[in-house]
């Protein structure tokens, strides 16, 4: 795992994207895996400009969304079917063809996520997978005492994102939903590389059982600690709780010339 801390959310954005944009620039035809909430929405504006204004190219890219909402139709403005389309969708050149976000309206939910699982098979996996982390540690709908081997499935969430997600939602605890379509840890794992973001003193709790704490099902982002390429980027916020800072500011600024691409 590497940790990369920056002054704030822009420049860890800034740095993100760059990383994505070179993956799509390196293999036209990616295979990304998407996520949603306030997080990532400014690496997708960065995202976004390249495109209308450095002229990358998304038309070759595949895109798989982490999770969705049961009971929510894709024209609801709360469902990620519409905050991705929204956020970037509309403003990138991906063909809808190549556009798989989790259906939370299927009938037969289990079929679904199987075949879901399936797409991300034929495709050839995930190239690389960009993530949020929740104030208790979940990643995608993954919430605490999650199976570090679990695939793509439904999840019933915890009181902690109902409250934390109400904000989404006027508030109202009461409109969001309990059940949610999400890739499981196993699934996210596969990824070839994991890019993390991470923002604000609320995190940080969480932020530091990540990286340093013990990998385990009641923190299921610390099982990010076994993965080949996994790249979180944090704010100074974010990074309050952590004790080997200095250590992962040393690091990143003494990279060899041929990692300082990121």
């Amino acid at each position: 795992m590497e940790v990369i801390i920056t002054k704030d959310s822009s420049s860890a954005s800034a740095k993100a994207a760059d990383l994505v944009a070179k993956a799509v620039r390196t293999k036209p035809d990616s295979v990304l895996g998407l996520a949603t909430g306030g997080t990532p929405v400014e690496l997708y504006k960065r995202l976004i400009n390249m495109h209308k204004n450095e002229g990358l190219d998304f038309s070759k890219v595949r895109t798989f969304n982490l999770d969705e909402y049961i009971g929510l139709k894709p024209t609801d403005k709360q469902s990620y079917n519409f905050f991705m389309r929204e956020n970037f969708f509309d403003h990138v050149n991906i063909p809808r063809e190549n556009i798989n976000i989790p259906d939370g309206m299927a009938a037969d939910i289990p079929g679904f996520c199987s075949e879901y699982e399936e797409k991300i098979r034929r495709a050839g996996g995930i190239d690389l997978q960009i993530l949020g982390i929740g104030s208790d540690g979940h990643i995608g709908f993954n919430e605490p005492t999650s199976s570090l081997a679990s695939r793509t499935r439904i999840k019933t969430l915890t009181q902690k994102t109902v409250d934390d997600n109400a904000r989404f939602f006027n508030g109202d605890k009461s409109l969001v939903p309990l059940h949610v379509i999400t890739m499981g840890i196993g699934t996210i794992m596969d990824a070839k590389t994991i890019v993390l973001l991470a923002f604000g003193a609320n995190k940080a709790e969480a932020v530091s059982k990540m990286i340093e704490g013990p990998v385990a099902s009641m923190v299921p982002a610390s099982a990010l600690q076994l993965h080949p390429r996994a790249k979180v980027f944090i704010d100074r916020a974010a990074s309050g709780k952590l004790v080997n800072t200095g250590y992962y500011d040393w690091v990143f600024e003494r990279k060899p010339e041929w990692q300082k691409d990121i």
